[in-house]
């Protein structure tokens, strides 16, 4: 007996009145399945639609059995594909999890004409494209997002990531997977710390708190250069202030009625955290008092450790911020709060110049990004248009899009 012959059974195991279309449907699925040797492009293309006209009135089970004799092959007539992606899960399936030779254009046409089913089996296929994951983003459904991002043989799209990192504020399952992702930036990463939990905010700063060292090397003289022009290119100006070692800002010293940010953090410790301590210790650190403001508002309290690392405050000075914001230290039965605990070990896993490059993204994005125009955007809800903005302008639009009365 043949392979084709095995698969659809004897003809004569047929009831008699159904026999010629058992036959017919074997034979031209083997006509299909011929190699290129064999048939050519256009008898396999005719052939192919009428094997679609029978398989319209056929039963599931000869459905099925034509699409598992017809997934291992190399090339399908596209008429077969349409109708058999489109067909019930159990037979599509065949052709979604085997068959090597569909195209980008079959699977998007099946993710957008079939249903979820279909969609969740495709989110597991080998291989997918770019644009066939930006395609089963698009539908927002939770489960077949999660299996996508846990598909390693799958390739993300830049804009397919930031869907997701945007997704991730609400649908917090995410963000683990997310954040395994070869394709993910430290941008992305960056904005999902805000709304993150523990776990995954130790894993952002072990993967993505970056140096700079390379880039510090490269422009080490253009400082100079800038400081002989007066610093007068706002362009450059911007671009070296990310760049530099220095994190805290001497200029607002002399403008502060604190000697420095120790002393403007210790009086805090003291008195308490007032909007006008808060705005001076955002100055001498070298951020907006936006900036300061989420970062000493999160309820978690990791951005505070990264704070003080980056302008090299000390682990009592931490502890004196901690005080300030009346945050718990000890638990009832005297052990170390969770969350007190957490924040000294964040303090205490980075460094200093990795500790600086989160901080200045967060500042380059909650503030120097944030034009009258980008808050219209924000507070109107223009996430859709990614490409009009910048890298920090999208961050600052994720970040804030609830700060801002969304």
């Amino acid at each position: 007996m043949s392979d084709a012959s095995a698969l659809f059974g004897e003809e004569t195991a047929s009831p008699a009145p159904l026999r010629a279309r058992h036959a017919l449907l074997k034979r031209l699925a083997d006509v299909v399945s011929l190699p290129a040797s064999r048939v050519n492009a256009f008898e396999r293309a005719v052939t192919g639609d009428l094997l679609v006209e029978m398989l319209r009135l056929a039963t599931p089970e000869e459905r099925r059995r034509v699409a598992a004799r017809l997934a291992p092959l190399a090339e399908l007539p596209n008429s077969v594909s349409r109708l058999l992606l489109r067909d019930e899960p159990a037979i599509a399936g065949l052709l979604i999890e085997q068959c090597a030779s569909l195209t980008d254009a079959d699977l998007i046409g099946c993710a957008r004409d079939a249903g979820p089913e279909h969609r969740l089996m495709m989110a597991s296929r080998r291989g997918l494209s770019e644009i066939v994951t930006e395609t089963l983003f698009s539908f927002g459904e939770m489960e077949v997002i999660e299996a996508v991002l846990r598909n390693t043989t799958a390739r993300l799209s830049q804009v397919g990531l930031e869907a997701v990192v945007a997704l991730t504020r609400q649908h917090p399952a995410l963000s683990a997977p997310l954040l395994k992702r070869p394709e993910l930036r430290p941008a992305g990463a960056y904005v999902m710390f805000w709304w993150c939990g523990p776990e995954d905010r130790r894993t952002i700063l072990q993967r993505f708190a970056v140096s700079r060292e390379v880039m510090q090397e490269v422009s080490e003289d253009v400082f100079a250069l800038a400081a002989e022009e007066g610093w007068a290119d706002p362009v450059a100006r911007k671009a070296l202030q990310f760049i530099e070692r220095r994190q805290r800002n001497r200029a607002a010293i002399g403008k502060s009625p604190f000697d420095d940010l120790e002393q403007a953090v210790a009086v805090a410790a003291r008195d308490g955290l007032s909007r006008q301590t808060a705005t001076e210790i955002a100055y001498l650190s070298g951020i907006k008092p936006l900036s300061g403001a989420k970062i000493l508002g999160d309820p978690g309290g990791e951005p505070l450790a990264i704070l003080c690392k980056a302008t090299g405050l000390s682990r009592t000075d931490l502890h004196h911020l901690w005080r300030s914001m009346r945050r718990p230290e000890r638990l009832a039965d005297g052990a170390a709060h969770p969350d007190w605990e957490r924040v000294q070990i964040t303090y205490e896993m980075l460094a200093v110049d990795r500790a600086q490059t989160v901080l200045r993204y967060w500042n380059w994005s909650l503030s120097s990004a944030l034009t009258p125009e980008l808050m219209r955007a924000i507070r109107e809800g223009e996430e859709d248009a990614v490409d009009e903005y910048s890298a920090p302008e999208w961050a600052a639009m994720m970040i804030l899009g609830e700060d801002l009365g969304r």
